[in-house]
């Protein structure tokens, strides 16, 4: 596709002015990606997604083919919420990783996800079943947003383009909704808030991510908005049931804000969480209850909710919650 500038897109960013384009229907992660890989170029030349248009800029767009999807599918059950031609939502079990990764490449949700598809499109014979979206290439197909190992929860995954494009759209618009339940060390002053605190990589441990104090860190803007559900006790310490909602995603981030709080998520020892607590938890007490948004094709607004797994029904039982 080839796109002149004309007086209305005068000034305005390369990715935004792409991701408000009617016909082309991409979302803004995908149109940054493009021009990453030269696939979007003015007048011939590579630009930076924040380039300025200028008057009669020609913008070239290349969309690449698909690419054919090599993975394993693996018989792996899944608990799977819902369903349709568009999407699935579903509620990922502990570890389980999302998506391969180098050296990883079976086990995954995606590799359960390619296994499902496989079996729907045979017992659906005679119609057009659609499998999954390869916006995001070969490694992470149908994959729209992530969760954590040791998280779990729901995730919803996408089983073409189109419901792929819309849906990272509305979780880039923020009208995608997703809230979390988590258990947290301490007693809140306050029974809710929010954390505006931008996260980056940590400059001291590569693996971990960190709240960025530097103005000239490499971070991204990141907004976590909390309330408190219930006060707990153990023995003499305190702890919270608390519920987080992600108005970013960024890698980590539920757990890096609560730990940059002083109030670490019991079991996330990555994140200062304290080993002395008496019970044994083995991964942070962190689940995705929630998740709402609009159907790609219908438009219908939809609310999903998943229960606690075991081990969190369990250590809330330890700290005397009462299950209502």
């Amino acid at each position: 596709m080839k796109i002149t500038i004309d007086e209305t897109g005068v000034d305005k960013r390369l990715d935004a002015f792409l991701g408000e384009h009617e016909e082309l229907k991409l979302s803004r992660s995908y149109i940054k990606k493009l021009i990453e890989q030269g696939q979007i170029t003015i007048d011939d030349k590579e630009k930076k997604a924040s380039y300025k248009l200028s008057l009669d800029d020609e913008i070239d767009i290349v969309i690449p083919d698909s690419e054919e999807l090599n993975l394993a599918a693996e018989n792996i059950p899944l608990d799977i919420i819902y369903e349709d031609d568009d999407l699935m939502v579903i509620n990922k079990p502990i570890n389980m990783i999302v998506h391969p990764a180098p050296g990883i490449y079976s086990g995954t949700l995606v590799n359960a996800v390619l296994y499902h598809a496989q079996q729907a499109t045979k017992l659906a014979e005679g119609t057009s079943q659609p499998g999954l979206s390869d916006i995001n290439g070969v490694l992470r197909p149908g994959i729209v947003h992530r969760l954590d190992k040791d998280t779990s929860g729901l995730i919803v995954v996408a089983k073409n383009n189109d419901a792929h494009q819309s849906l990272a759209k509305q979780i880039q618009d923020r009208t995608c909704k997703r809230f979390y339940k988590a258990i947290a060390q301490g007693k809140f002053k306050e029974s809710k808030g929010e954390i505006n605190k931008p996260i980056g990589r940590d400059p001291k441990e590569r693996k971990r991510m960190a709240v960025a104090i530097s103005s000239r860190a490499k971070s991204r803007s990141a907004l976590t908005r909390f309330k408190v559900l219930e006060a707990l006790e153990f023995g003499s310490k305190h702890y919270s049931l608390i519920e987080c909602e992600l108005e970013t995603g960024r890698t980590h981030q539920i757990r890096v804000h609560m730990s940059w709080y002083n109030h670490p998520i019991i079991g996330d020892y990555i994140y200062n969480a304290s080993k002395k607590t008496g019970f044994n938890v083995r991964r942070p007490m962190l689940h995705a209850y929630r998740l709402s948004f609009e159907h790609p094709r219908t438009q219908e607004k939809m609310f999903f909710e998943a229960p606690l797994a075991d081990d969190f029904e369990a250590i809330l039982g330890i700290l005397g919650h009462v299950k209502k």
